[in-house]
């Protein structure tokens, strides 16, 4: 594929072009093909297990909501950027409107920040449960389960909007070709007319706060979930507690470990190819592993996700309980 030609430089930009993965038409239709059926079976996967949570009684509790809500929140991050990557696969001229990349960086890092948010609640409802468990059942209703749950998204939602607004402030003249496959923050500065070295830091400082502050409150959780575990006296009770920990730490260092290669750090420092890589991982791959590290390493989801195929018939369903 063929970079298409510079802009006039006088001319502001109106649309992107999105470079994504140049290779010859047979290899785009085999690269089509292979994340196509990669998103829908991050769909599926996800689907069951909020369908599992929703209709089976047993996981009506706040572990499980919030895994629900997780997994709603996995399908909306992976439809952010994976339907118009398809498109662009069977596209020759992979174009995106000034708007609609902006409005595609907004919802895609949102929903990421909100991922990060969510994590973190995850890490301290175990925290409460192993830590605390005669203050459990007090601290942590399914009610206030709720209210955590929507803090998670409105807060989400939220905190991009700074680092989306300064980048959008930024003027483009051309070229406009984006050496990515999504509009990401680092290519779409490295487009600007002129030099904005204080938007990137202080995007550089906002991706640095936000990823490290809730990282940390996520591993201190788990020092003490482990701490907590390790005191148990029966293996069984041991095996347990970290058969839940251990699916949620295997996301959360999936999930960070991809991040921080790119974002904790000026953008300028990684080359194009290395971004795609690292953001394919963590925008593509993490959403497919998620629910199969979840039903798999999980006794009890998976035995609600067994329950799930042997009875989805007409009526079975039944009400969440508060």
């Amino acid at each position: 594929m063929k970079i298409p030609a510079e802009n006039n430089h006088s001319d502001p930009v109106s649309e992107f072009i999105l470079l994504g993965f140049p290779c010859t038409w047979e290899v785009q239709i085999l690269l089509f093909s292979i994340f196509f059926v990669i998103y829908v079976l991050t769909l599926m996967g996800n689907l069951c297990i909020i369908y599992a949570v929703w209709w089976n009684d047993h996981l009506h509790t706040p572990m499980y909501i919030l895994l629900a809500n997780f997994s709603f929140l996995e399908i909306w991050y992976v439809t952010s950027t994976v339907p118009n990557m398809l498109a662009n696969f069977l596209s020759e001229t992979n174009s995106i409107s000034f708007y609609g990349c902006f409005i595609q960086f907004y919802f895609f890092f949102s929903m990421g920040t909100t991922e990060t948010f969510f994590l973190s609640a995850m890490a301290f409802d175990r925290y409460l449960a192993i830590c605390r468990p005669l203050h459990y059942p007090a601290v942590m209703t399914v009610q206030r389960c709720i209210r955590i749950g929507a803090g998670c998204w409105v807060c989400g939602f939220s905190c991009f909007l700074l680092p989306v607004y300064l980048i959008s402030q930024l003027p483009f003249c051309g070229p406009n070709t984006i050496d990515h496959f999504l509009c990401d923050p680092g290519p779409l500065m490295n487009l600007s007319c002129v030099a904005a070295p204080a938007t990137e830091i202080i995007c550089a400082i906002f991706n640095s706060v936000l990823i490290f502050s809730t990282f940390l409150f996520i591993t201190s959780s788990y020092t003490l979930v482990i701490r907590a575990v390790l005191r148990v006296p029966s293996a069984e009770g041991r095996h347990k507690a970290f058969s839940t920990c251990g699916s949620h730490l295997a996301v959360v260092s999936l999930f960070y470990g991809s991040i921080m290669v790119m974002y904790v750090s000026p953008t300028a420092g990684n080359p194009a190819g290395i971004q795609k890589i690292v953001t394919l991982f963590y925008s593509v791959m993490t959403p497919l592993f998620n629910p199969l590290i979840y039903s798999l390493r999980n006794k009890e989801m998976k035995q609600a996700l067994t329950k799930l195929f042997r009875i989805m018939r007409p009526g079975q369903r039944q009400p969440l309980k508060n």
